[in-house]
């Protein structure tokens, strides 16, 4: 019975919801011609369909369950006065707009859209441009931001902004969105239990995607393209790294994937193609790398030290310069059953694995390490030559660092 009265009221609920709500229309001939008076005259769970035009308004604040839906991506103007559009309400669905022309300030990080000590709020189909940030998340949750387009024009690391900022929020759900052009494409710091899903984040200064002090989120189907680094993942745990693409992240001091101070992790499935460091680790533990492929890297998996219990298995590490390098002779990780281009031993019994097992570290790796002016003589002879004495008889590079079941196939998943 008692279940039936809850029903009923949130019939009745339902139903007063969509009599009370209303429309408000903004146009530069209708009634209410701004944005901003749009708002103040709203009452909540109203929506807002802005018209087609060109409104020259910052500042604009909502302040209360709205929808603000635009009709044929009206262009909301900042006018580089400041930041252009702030939530501060929960329940908010902004849906729509093109956003441009954000002011630029040292003291302060105006964005085109900001979202406040708000939850279950969407943001979705928007175009940012002429940014300083671009969609900014402070101390929110249960947020979706889907299929927006966030593209900037920076130059400089000290006068621009990251595309999409989060900064102590979570449960959020980042999803389907193309960010280029700003210092940090996506950056998440105390970002806790959040997805991010099938974005595109490429040409940025610095990083597609830093992220630090944030554990349990997942990370899938993303393409980090020719930034100035690819991703960079700090002092968190619980990080799963699913069917991403690294590509063309190419530098001196580039990789695709930074890994410092992360445990507890799973790396997977994932495309690491043409980057200086496909992935470079650092007092990383306890991660399972499983089912990448490595190709046409510089460096396939550069570990920096202080690395232990971690597990390479069923990799493809094809035509890298350097498959592994180490800085130690001390090695605590597992490699097990790789497909190595550069395997050159023989599979007698046909079971797919070959005989002879695989030391991935080459002498010369070490070398270049220590004395980078060396890389000159990577084709030569002489390189050979110290290469196969060290694989012969270990002394500067792990002696335990072995794959013993390398296979003789590509792996496929």
């Amino acid at each position: 019975m008692r279940y039936k009265i809850y029903i009923s009221l949130l019939v009745i609920c339902l139903i007063e919801h969509s009599i009370w709500a209303e429309q408000i229309r903004v146009c530069e001939d209708c009634t209410i011609s701004s944005i901003k008076d749009a708002i103040e005259s709203a009452n909540p769970n109203d929506t807002i369909l802005i018209e087609s035009g060109h409104y020259r308004e910052f500042d604009i604040n909502v302040d209360k369950p709205l929808s603000l839906i635009g009709k044929d991506y009206p262009v909301i103007d900042g006018e580089k006065k400041g930041e252009i559009l702030t939530i501060t309400s929960d329940g908010v669905t902004i849906d729509g707009l093109k956003i441009i022309n954000v002011g630029i300030s040292y003291t302060e990080d105006f964005a085109g859209l900001r979202v406040r000590k708000s939850k279950n709020f969407e943001i979705k189909n928007l175009i940012l441009e002429e940014l300083f940030f671009g969609i900014y998340i402070e101390k929110s949750s249960h947020g979706i931001i889907t299929n927006n387009k966030i593209y900037g024009q920076a130059k400089d690391e000290h006068n621009s902004g990251n595309g999409l900022h989060l900064w102590y929020s979570h449960h959020m759900e980042i999803r389907n969105n193309e960010v280029s052009g700003l210092r940090d494409g996506i950056y998440l710091e105390f970002a806790d239990d959040s997805q991010i899903i099938n974005n595109i984040s490429k040409n940025n200064l610095r990083y597609g995607l830093h992220f630090m002090f944030s554990n349990r989120d997942t990370y899938t189907d993303n393409i980090f393209e020719n930034n100035g680094s690819g991703v960079a993942v700090m002092f968190s745990k619980h990080i799963s790294m699913l069917r991403n693409t690294f590509k063309k992240n190419w530098g001196s001091a580039s990789y695709g994937l930074l890994l410092k101070e992360i445990n507890d992790a799973e790396i997977m499935m994932n495309d690491f193609i043409e980057n200086t460091i496909a992935i470079n680790v650092e007092g990383s533990n306890r991660i399972l790398y499983k089912n990448n492929n490595f190709q046409n890297n510089g460096w396939a998996v550069k570990v920096r030290g202080a690395c232990y219990s971690n597990t390479f298995s069923e990799n493809n590490f094809l035509y890298n310069s350097f498959d592994v390098s180490y800085n130690s002779k001390i090695n605590d990780n597992r490699f097990d059953q790789n497909y190595w281009t550069n395997y050159s031993g023989y599979d007698l019994d046909k079971n797919g694995i070959g005989d002879v097992p695989f030391r991935p570290v080459k002498l010369f790796s070490y070398v270049v390490n220590r004395t980078p002016e060396t890389i000159v003589l990577m084709r030569s002879l002489f390189v050979d030559i110290i290469d196969f004495s060290e694989k012969v008889s270990p002394v500067f590079t792990p002696d335990n660092l072995v794959d013993e079941n390398p296979l003789i196939k590509r792996v496929e998943w």
